[in-house]
């Protein structure tokens, strides 16, 4: 192995470990001297390969990016525009989600709870903020194309919907993970399904 491949796979694994701490524990719970500890690479190695904690954070941020698109967003564009779009999407994440409370948790989702009551400006706080805005922004781009189509009414309120959505969401995280309810995903998407009965457009019924 030469020494650029070399670089670039004891980075992913500090990545890889700093993506596990982050997701069990919390991006805020990162640090490099425990990753040190983790990886069983020093910490000077650990600082040379990441640059800072900052920068490691943004990092393991990018990750959960890539892992959220390759798992929900780009699997939903295949699905047809509208309805059907919004409701795999919806699916994708409930089913991420349950995965999840096994092996952790949604990084901006909690981070949003791990940092609510840290004042502007911090920057890992605003990153968090940014990607959460960015989903809710996609979901609300979604609805606005069902309603295009015909599949939702077109009295339908796209911020209302995405709230609902996105409580559903935090109720789900809450029950599977606080109180290991393994009916929660299952809960969640019957609600789902329930809720978009409300909005679906009664001429897409016929």
């Amino acid at each position: 192995m030469n020494i650029t491949a070399k670089s670039e796979a004891t980075y992913a694994t500090i990545l890889d470990a700093a993506f596990g701490m982050a997701s069990a524990e919390g991006i805020g719970q990162l640090s490099l001297g425990e990753l040190s500890k983790r990886t069983g690479i020093s910490k000077s190695g650990v600082f040379s390969r990441v640059g800072s904690l900052e920068a490691l954070q943004s990092a393991v941020l990018d990750e959960y990016d890539r892992r959220f698109s390759e798992e929900i967003f780009w699997p939903a564009l295949a699905a047809s525009r509208g309805l059907p779009r919004l409701s795999t999407m919806v699916n994708l994440w409930l089913k991420k989600i349950a995965g999840e409370t096994t092996r952790g948790s949604c990084l901006y989702t909690a981070g949003a709870f791990e940092f609510d009551d840290i004042p502007m400006p911090h920057p890992l706080r605003e990153r968090i903020e940014a990607g959460v805005l960015r989903w809710r922004a996609t979901l609300r781009k979604t609805v606005l194309q069902a309603m295009e189509a015909g599949h939702l009414r077109p009295d339908t309120e796209p911020e209302q919907l995405v709230f609902e959505i996105y409580s559903l969401v935090i109720g789900v995280m809450h029950d599977a993970r606080f109180l290991h309810d393994a009916d929660a995903p299952r809960r969640a998407q019957r609600a789902f399904n329930r809720l978009i009965s409300t909005y679906r457009s009664f001429s897409d019924l016929e």
